[in-house]
């Protein structure tokens, strides 16, 4: 069993935009209580936390990682997560697993656009937060700026609860305003007695005696704080210059001291997956088992690691594990505690804990374990939908052969990562946040699972319609000694409304074609439209009506009529002004304002139409529709426009026909490979 009672546990996540000191924070902690003999460094390459080769090249994080330290007999189990949009997938996950999250903001660069979007994620999940202003100790810190813009973006309940003592190259230290008030700094006084002011109101018996004429005590303060954190009344601002190890103790005081535990906050919602009521669960150890999966990692030698958070009950290392997705139990092939890159053996995880397990390969991220005799389902995380998109190809046989198992982990690994074969082009198609988290799933295929495969833009599902109606006649007949090929066919060709497919209607009289010659003149057609006409895209909305031909006795048959079928088709739909379709998409684009005039003009520059905008706290959020073609690598020029600001998401809307100068430039490329491969 562990060494400490589930009260006793601290799961706190590291959020904020890159460059923040996130990581070198959660290394501090880790040094500073002992649970390491030497303090990690990014820069170095020996962060606990940063340990994949790409994050040591890189010099930031992208992955999730955890590691845990005693501190005042707390069980701190710190998540450190990436600061940038480009992997915010792991943020996610790492949110959903802890009570509360401490976010970082640089002391010289303020508040970026991740500080913000990690703000709203931790908002909208649920969790306790608190600001973390860092780095101190930087030339041309600016700690009263920087409060003030955490407080008019975040809201007034953000309160200085940890002053700094000087800043930049004068940073010399902390102090805790709600243990000593009367050693804060003068420069700051001010900030302290409202500090102070904000704390009695989190209370009523302190403001009641604070109204009354007495100063409440650092003991009775210290009561009430907790509850007021965890209910999100106060957000605390600490401040911090990990690298100095300035701060760091103070930060990990409070941490222990109050952020809720699993056992403090209320029980954890589920379902029943049967009758879909609702269940709950407490964070004890006399509850049934459950927990979920909150992160997987794809791994050649160990085939699969799933990071679980127990959220009831106890989970042994030798009792099988029952994933409630497949309703099978598996035999655990090892459990462990996180610790970094390493993975430390534990006998057992009580509720509260957070453990890795190995070679239980049908775990997925958000799956739900859970006693099998006390069943629940956890609500899956929500996950923003990847925009970037690549097509690939092996490079070789054996690339071939290896690339869809390995594929498939790295999709089973991150939940923003996908990868789909497009039934209009046949392409696989991959997809993630951007160039870069892409950029990052291809070197790592080539460096786990020795996959190496070439990109380029995927192609547009285009399709071919007609806008008038027209007729086709073809007549095959061919003679070549013995038994010879004849079949004519007459056809009209109009066109549907959009999205109703192909019709295919017989309207031969007087037995002209006979009854068993129409599916052959049917399939011709069918056949010809899945190929195209003009640049051999599919044919779609078109209804195509047979109304006479003929026939030979002898020389009919079934494969030249199917020929017939689908000549006549061409020259009627050649005749009755084919257009190509190309997909339109909505696309919901945020950006700061100061922004918004530059993107509604690219927008319509795009062939874009502007639907709708609306305001969302700092943000503008501009609707509108425009065709796919126009937004292939709109992930990479927004970013550019806004200064990485900027986020967007699209989902299909239609297909309209695509402008007459664009469909010619189509098609005469369609021609000049069609006449290369010829």
């Amino acid at each position: 069993m562990a060494k400490y009672d589930t009260k006793d546990v601290r799961n706190v996540a590291f959020v904020g935009h890159s460059d923040s000191g996130k990581t070198t924070l959660a290394d501090a902690i880790l040094f500073k209580a002992k649970a390491v003999g030497r303090m990690g460094s990014v820069e170095e390459g020996t962060s606990v936390f940063d340990y994949e080769p790409e994050e040591k090249e890189r010099l930031s994080s992208i992955d999730l990682a955890i590691a845990s330290a005693t501190w005042q007999g707390r069980e701190l189990n710190l998540f450190d997560a990436p600061g940038s949009a480009d992997f915010v997938g792991e943020a996610i996950c790492a949110l959903h697993a802890v009570e509360a999250a401490v976010v970082c903001v640089n002391a010289v660069q303020g508040i970026k656009v991740n500080t913000r979007k990690m703000w709203d994620q931790a908002q909208k999940i649920g969790v306790a937060r608190a600001v973390c202003i860092n780095k101190m100790d930087l030339d041309n810190a600016d700690y009263r700026k920087v409060l003030d813009e955490v407080r008019q973006l975040f809201g007034r309940s953000c309160v200085p609860l940890i002053l700094p003592l000087g800043q930049g190259a004068s940073f010399k230290g902390v102090v805790n305003v709600a243990d000593k008030a009367d050693q804060a700094p003068s420069d700051l006084s001010d900030l302290a007695t409202q500090a102070l002011e904000s704390l009695y109101e989190i209370d009523d018996a302190l403001m009641e005696k604070y109204l009354g004429g007495e100063t409440p005590g650092a003991e009775e303060i210290q009561k009430a704080l907790p509850k007021a954190i965890r209910d999100g009344r106060i957000v605390p601002v600490l401040c911090a210059a990990p690298g100095k190890d300035l701060g760091v103790a103070e930060v990990a005081d409070f941490v222990a001291r109050n952020f809720p535990s699993p056992a403090d906050i209320p029980p954890r919602k589920g379902e029943d997956p049967e009758t879909k009521t609702e269940r709950t669960r407490e964070a004890k150890t006399s509850e049934p088992l459950s927990g979920q999966v909150f992160k997987s990692v794809a791994d050649p030698f160990v085939h699969k690691l799933s990071y679980i958070r127990i959220y009831s009950g106890t989970l042994a290392h030798d009792a099988p594990l029952f994933n409630q997705r497949t309703g099978k139990s598996a035999r655990i092939g090892g459990m462990f505690k996180p610790f970094g890159k390493e993975q430390r053996p534990c006998a057992s995880a009580i509720a509260g804990d957070v453990v890795c397990v190995t070679k239980v390969d049908e775990l997925n991220t958000c799956d739900t374990v859970c006693d099998p005799s006390a069943l629940i389902r956890y609500a899956e995380f929500a996950f923003p939908t990847p925009m970037v998109s690549l097509a690939v190809e092996p490079k070789s046989k054996q690339d071939l052969a290896r690339m869809s198992e390995s594929v498939q982990k790295m999709d089973a690994s991150d939940r923003t990562f996908t990868f789909s074969r497009d039934q209009a082009t046949g392409e696989m198609v991959i997809s993630g946040m951007s160039t870069l988290h892409l950029d990052l799933i291809l070197a790592r295929l080539k460096r786990k699972f020795e996959v190496q495969l070439t990109t380029k833009q995927p192609k547009i599902a285009l399709k071919e319609t007609i806008l008038a109606a027209a007729e086709g006649h073809h007549k095959h007949k061919k003679q070549s000694g013995g038994r010879g090929q004849y079949g004519e066919v007459y056809l009209r060709v109009r066109p549907t409304t959009r999205g109703e497919g192909f019709k295919f209607e017989d309207a031969i009289t007087q037995g002209r074609i006979p009854q068993q010659f129409i599916p052959a003149v049917e399939k011709g057609v069918r056949e010809t439209c899945e190929k195209g006409v003009i640049a051999g895209y599919p044919v779609v909305d078109v209804e195509v009506e047979v109304y006479d031909g003929s026939y030979h006795e002898v020389d009919s048959g079934p494969e030249s009529f199917k020929l017939a079928g689908s000549k006549a088709f061409k020259e009627a739909f050649r005749a009755a002004k084919p257009v190509l379709l190309e997909p339109i998409v909505n696309i919901e684009v945020a950006v700061p304002t100061p922004y918004m005039g530059n993107i509604t003009g690219d927008l319509n520059a795009r062939r874009g139409r502007i639907q709708g905008m609306d305001s969302q706290g700092t943000l503008q959020i501009i609707r509108a529709t425009i065709p796919l073609k126009e937004i292939m690598t709109y992930s990479t020029d927004l970013h550019s426009v806004t200064g990485g600001e900027g986020s967007y998401s699209i989902e299909f809307s239609h297909y309209e026909p695509m402008p007459q100068r664009l469909a010619e430039e189509v098609i005469a490329r369609a021609q000049v490979a069609k006449e290369e491969e010829e």
